[in-house]
Parts: C-alpha cells; sequence; structure tokens
C-alpha cells in the first residue's frame, strides 16, 4: 500500500508543476498583446463530423464536459481502491479524514452563502470554494521531503477523495438543467447493461467503454451533467482480484493521461482572466469575496474545527507522529481549491462572464494564499 501511495503522490506532484504552468501560461496569454489569439482559441467554435453526424463545440465545452469526464472516472477509479485496500478501507481509517472533509465542505460553503446571500444569481456558486485540488497539495507536500511524515500524506489523500466523491455528488444533485426524460430513461437502460457486465464479471474494457460513452451521450441529452457517467462507470468496472484486475490496470494507465494531459489542459482553457480590460466595477465583488474567504478562512476553521471536535469527543486518534501544528497546516492547504472550484464555478455560471471572472479571481487568490501559509508553516522544524 505504501509503494502504491508512493507512486500516486510522486506522479500528482509532477503534474502540479505542469499545471501551474499551464495557469501561468493561461494567465500570461490573457494578459499580453496575444489575448485575442488565447480567446480565440479556447472560444472558438469547431465542427467534430463522425459518421453522419456534426457536432459544433468549442475548446473549452471539450474540455469541462468530455475530458473532465475522464478526469471524474479516475477519481472514481481512485475512490473505488481507497475503499477496498487502502486508506478508506476501514471505519476507524476513515473517520477522521471523513469528519474533515465534511466539515471542510460547510464551513466554506456557509460562508460563501452568508456573504452573497441577497444575490439568487451569485448563490448558485455556493459549492465554489469546497473543493481540494489534490494536485497542488500533494505537490506542496512532496517539496518538503522527509519533513512531512507519511501519516499526514496518507490522511490528506484520504481527506481530498472524500472531497473528490462529494465534488461528484453535488455536480448531479445541484448542478442540473431541464431534464428530458426520455434521454435520463435511455441512461438508465446503459446504466443496467453496465451492472450487468459487472454482476458476470466481464473484464473486457472496450465493453465498458462503449456502454459507458452511451451512459456519457444521454446524460449530456438529458439535462444531468455528463461528468456523473465517469464517477459512476469506476464503481462498475470489477475489482475483485486485487493483484490483476481491469480497473486496476486502467486507473494506471490513465493517470498519467489526466495529470500531464487533461488537467493541464483544463487549467489553460479555464483559469484565463485578463486584468487588463476588467475594472473592480464589473466584477462580482461578492463572489470574489465569497469564493476567497471560503477558501482560505473556511476551510481550515472547517477542516481543523471538525477534527479538533472529532478528536476531543474520542471518535477519533491523530495519525501517528502527526502534531496539532502539522493538522492545521493541513486545513490551510486543503484551501488550495483550483481544478475542481473552477470546474463548479463554470457549471454555476455558464455564460456570465462577469461571474466567472469573478471566481477566477476569488480561487486564484484563495488557493494561492492558502497554499503559502500552509507551506510556510509546514517548513518550520518540528
Amino acid at each position: 500500500m505504501l509503494k502504491t501511495l508512493h507512486n500516486f503522490i510522486k506522479l500528482e506532484s509532477s503534474s502540479a508543476f505542469i499545471l501551474l504552468f499551464f495557469t501561468f501560461l493561461a494567465l500570461f496569454l490573457s494578459n499580453s498583446p496575444w489575448s485575442i489569439y488565447y480567446d480565440k482559441l479556447v472560444n472558438e467554435h469547431i465542427s467534430i463530423h463522425f459518421l453522419n453526424l456534426q457536432f459544433n463545440t468549442q475548446l473549452l465545452h471539450i474540455t469541462n464536459e468530455g475530458l473532465m469526464t475522464i478526469f471524474f472516472l479516475l477519481v472514481g477509479l481512485e475512490i473505488k481502491y481507497e475503499l477496498f485496500y487502502g486508506a478508506l478501507n476501514s471505519f476507524s481509517k476513515a473517520l477522521l479524514p471523513g469528519v474533515a472533509a465534511v466539515g471542510g465542505m460547510i464551513v466554506p460553503a456557509a460562508i460563501y452563502v452568508v456573504i452573497n446571500y441577497s444575490n439568487h444569481v451569485s448563490l448558485k456558486g455556493w459549492a465554489i470554494p469546497t473543493a481540494t485540488d489534490i494536485a497542488f497539495t500533494l505537490g506542496i507536500l512532496t517539496l518538503l521531503g522527509s519533513r512531512i511524515p507519511t501519516a499526514l500524506k496518507i490522511f490528506l489523500l484520504a481527506l481530498a477523495i472524500f472531497d473528490d466523491l462529494a465534488a461528484i455528488i453535488v455536480i448531479a444533485v445541484f448542478y442540473t438543467t431541464n431534464i428530458s426524460f426520455l434521454y435520463l430513461e435511455f441512461a438508465f437502460i446503459c446504466l443496467v447493461i453496465l451492472i450487468i457486465l459487472n454482476r458476470v464479471n466481464v473484464k473486457q474494457l472496450i465493453f465498458y467503454w462503449v456502454f459507458g460513452a452511451g451512459l456519457w451521450f444521454c446524460l449530456m441529452k438529458s439535462g444531468i451533467h455528463p461528468t456523473l457517467a465517469g464517477g459512476v462507470l469506476a464503481f462498475l468496472i470489477p475489482m475483485r482480484n486485487r493483484d490483476d484486475n481491469p480497473s486496476d490496470r486502467l486507473k494506471h494507465s490513465l493517470h498519467p493521461w489526466v495529470a500531464f494531459g487533461i488537467l493541464p489542459l483544463f487549467a489553460f482553457a479555464n483559469a484565463g482572466v485578463s486584468f487588463v480590460t476588467i475594472s473592480l466595477s464589473d466584477l462580482e465583488m461578492s463572489v470574489v469575496l465569497g469564493a476567497f474567504c471560503g477558501l482560505f478562512f473556511g476551510k481550515q476553521i472547517g477542516v481543523f474545527g471538525f477534527s479538533w471536535l472529532a478528536l476531543k469527543c474520542g471518535w477519533a486518534q491523530l495519525p501517528e507522529n502527526v502534531l496539532w501544528r502539522d493538522l492545521y497546516a493541513i486545513s490551510i492547504l486543503c484551501g488550495v481549491g483550483f481544478t475542481i472550484s473552477l470546474f463548479i464555478g463554470t457549471l454555476a455560471f455558464g455564460d456570465y462572464s462577469a461571474h466567472l471572472d469573478s471566481v477566477k479571481i476569488g480561487v486564484l487568490l484563495g488557493s494561492l494564499l492558502s497554499g503559502i501559509i500552509g507551506y510556510v508553516l509546514l517548513l518550520r522544524k518540528r
């Protein structure tokens, strides 16, 4: 298990630097003389011909609705592995990070709602500060090397996994459009077929890809955000044998593509915001403050506060070699929301450009400050 964890953290940490590079590249291009070409690349309509079908889309939509489905497929596979064999395979292991994750959702969401309660449009982004970006947070921990005990990394990994699971549920329940029950019925048929394939232990991944794609298409046409298909599909790919199973093989094959391709492309397409063309009057300041305060203040209060409650009530114990100040530093580090926070922002506000720019600024500021202060606190001698 420790070898698997080490490999996972190493890959996530490496991808964090690439993710950071493409984030800064998007910000640079958005504020440079070449900004028009960046906007055209991201928002230009693209025609895709497949058989007799024609699809008109944009790079932004391809990334957010298509490629992010692969991301959530990988997230689901990681969650399933940890539930069966890893950091969440017993109640005692899962309790502390689970309670911390609940606090890390409730408090940031509450702070956002309090700041935006008078604006019904801005309120749609209540889930923006509830996320933790696992790539960036593990990347920061890796910079600290041996100063950080393995138990603390496992705690952060488990907490981030709970966060990702909650994000899938939130997207499915709260960020849907008008429902088409006809396509929902077709989606249900695809789901039933996938369940049957799982029950009879079909190991050929091609069948899961075909009916998973059908599920994705039907969910998209039904009005439910199609990224949900990735999380559902992950739990229906067999993993009965720990050493040799299609679920594990798919997880290992997808991880580099997601870490070094999909997430950097997502960052490039979504992180660009022009500070040259916008002024304070153009921004929804309540959204900026809600995202920033939710991530920076809400995460540390929620994660540390709920963890403290669980520990003081005797429901859980501090992980081995982990100090209270380590736990507080990790709580601050959880405010690095970035990827999923930006993603939820695009779902919440769609074409509201002022709101989207406000989300980007709030998320970037909150994530940056959380990362810097969390790193500095962990850097101190134990």
